[in-house]
């Protein structure tokens, strides 16, 4: 089983590229090298492949780095399934994990949501879709500092408010506030149960 992210950014037309792309590409680097595991193609449109244990935060991750530019979004749908066919990147590849994403995407689209998730087990999508629509709530509502102290603490999941803090130049209680604001708890728990839970999917 893989995990598949498709992912479009909304409004680039309205932003050039350089402004978001190298923080883009920043955090796919992560993940591994392009074009086997992640690539950009049509210019603002994003394919990441990875295991399914990992994908809801890279989805979050992503989401965070983007919404930490003014003025963007984007929306992600990860797929969970099979790869039948490998090509020369992760575009050009195959399988129900791909599928489902491209489907499920276009979902996101038609249904004005930004984060969802498609897997072979119904019950479990409904259940996990309902969660993320409701974290929805707050990340579709991140201010750009907002979304910078969730990055930074994804990136770094060990690193002190201290640390945060000498690192943003600001206060260590300005980092406490931040990560209150951006409901930094909660984006922790919906990211332990899924991790607790993905795993349990079968195809």
């Amino acid at each position: 089983m893989i995990a598949i992210l498709t992912a479009d950014i909304i409004e680039s037309k309205g932003l050039h590229s350089s402004k978001w792309m190298p923080a883009l590409k920043r955090c796919l680097k992560q993940w591994g090298d392009t074009p086997l595991t992640w690539e950009i193609y049509r210019g603002d449109e994003i394919q990441l492949r990875l295991a399914p244990v990992k994908a809801l935060m890279a989805a979050i991750q992503i989401k965070a780095a983007i919404r930490s530019i003014k003025g963007l979004d984007i929306r992600i749908s990860i797929g969970v399934g099979t790869e039948t066919y490998v090509g020369s990147g992760v575009s050009e590849s195959n399988g129900t994990a791909y599928q489902r994403s491209g489907r499920t995407l276009e979902e996101l689209k038609k249904n004005k949501v930004n984060l969802m998730l498609s897997t072979p087990d119904e019950a479990y999508n409904e259940k996990l879709n309902l969660m993320l629509r409701l974290a929805s709530d707050f990340m579709d509502n991140w201010s750009t500092v907002s979304a910078e102290i969730i990055s930074l603490s994804l990136v770094h999941p060990t690193i002190s408010q201290k640390s945060l803090a000498d690192q943003l130049s600001i206060k260590q209680s300005a980092v406490s506030q931040r990560l209150k604001r951006a409901r930094w708890q909660l984006t922790q728990e919906l990211l332990e149960y899924y991790a607790n839970t993905i795993e349990k999917v079968k195809e």
